[in-house]
């Protein structure tokens, strides 16, 4: 059984135990279509391409945290590249399809991490609570009430819902601090 919080100390034991990179993936794509936020991310990263990607690892690292990211579900703010999915910064008219993945995504897959897929951002990360994106704002998990305040606010529910060990995002203007300190209602 994986804890509700897919935290790296956790998620190392639970390896340790016998549990899969695969159950882990399993484990993600069943969260996700159960999220019932469908703001969180841009892109999802499909279904078989997760599973592809967690065989090529236990292929390529067939012992348990063998490499310092094992198996460890992340995911990507989608104004950072990832070979294979669009990059929008959600703004639709920008998009392009990126052929190589951004260097620090680069290193995070080479250490066996895993993408699950692309957030939601304010449009061009130009914002601080989060409901600049045409892709909708993704919601506190706290209360569905409020957002989950800044730009990186797709990143920070990734994680907080637990579908993900940790997100990339970026820090604009305050993006990375605000969701901690947000409070705003969408009523």
């Amino acid at each position: 059984m994986l804890p509700t919080i897919l935290d790296l100390t956790s998620l190392r034991a639970a390896y340790e135990q016998g549990i899969s990179p695969l159950d882990v993936i399993e484990t993600v794509i069943a969260r996700r279509a159960a999220s019932n936020d469908p703001a969180i991310f841009i892109t999802p990263t499909a279904d078989d391409a997760m599973r592809t990607e967690a065989r090529a690892l236990l292929e390529r690292a067939p012992v348990p945290n063998s490499l310092p990211l094992w198996g460890i579900p992340f995911a990507v703010k989608d104004n950072i590249d990832v070979a294979g999915l669009p990059t929008t910064a959600a703004c639709p008219a920008f998009s392009y399809q990126p052929e190589r993945d951004a260097t620090v995504v680069a290193r995070l897959r080479e250490a066996g991490a895993i993408v699950i897929g692309k957030t939601n951002l304010d449009q061009f990360a130009t914002g601080l609570n989060g409901t600049r994106s045409p892709h909708g704002a993704p919601r506190s998990v706290f209360d569905k009430d409020y957002v989950s305040g800044g730009s990186s606010s797709g990143s920070a529910v990734v994680v907080a819902s637990g579908l993900a060990s940790f997100a990339l995002g970026t820090d604009t203007a305050g993006s990375g601090r605000v969701p901690a300190a947000s409070t705003i209602s969408l009523e």
